[in-house]
């Protein structure tokens, strides 16, 4: 004969899936919240971007192919090579592609130059003036934006510092 116990129905342990319907309740009913929090701000017309920094100084670059794969950087004013990159280059080559995808797609060539635009808070903007396409630089960290802070001033001719005479108030 075999001996079998049997526990009380008040000390069996439940089941853990009789907790799940509460649980899933709590969190069905903290995403209907978020739901309903997102679309209160989309109609009430909040937005998470942030107006751009005034524009402190533009640079026009037109960038082209080059030989053996290196990617050519030119001055758009003066048609002046300014840079040549070789190798991998990932960052630079993959910005350039996005902005030269939209280009392709609107039937654009690749002599349009492209602004580099240097903000008053530091930050950096790639625009295609063609396109409207712009790529904020300071998203892919201070490496991959010193890439492109380079092209400040490259092939920039020194600024010259002029005085004119008959203005200095200390003589008097």
């Amino acid at each position: 004969m075999t001996r079998e116990t049997t526990l009380p129905l008040a000390t069996r342990s439940a089941p853990a899936s009789a907790s799940l319907p509460w649980a899933v309740k709590l969190l069905g009913s903290m995403l209907l919240l978020i739901l309903l929090a997102v679309g209160f701000a989309r109609w009430q017309g909040i937005s998470d971007k942030q107006v751009d920094a005034a524009t402190v100084w533009q640079r026009d670059l037109i960038f082209a192919d080059g030989p053996q794969g290196s990617v050519v950087v030119k001055d758009a004013k003066n048609q002046m090579e300014i840079a040549k990159f070789e190798g991998e280059q990932g960052f630079l080559r993959s910005t350039l592609r996005a902005l030269a995808r939209e280009r392709k797609r609107q039937s654009i060539g690749p002599d349009a130059p492209m602004q580099l635009l240097g903000r008053a808070d530091g930050r950096l903007t790639l625009l295609d003036p063609s396109t409207q396409q712009r790529i904020d630089l300071e998203a892919f960290g201070p490496s991959n934006v010193a890439v492109f802070a380079g092209l400040q001033k490259i092939g920039l001719a020194p600024i010259q510092i002029v005085q004119i005479s008959g203005n200095d108030r200390s003589s008097q």
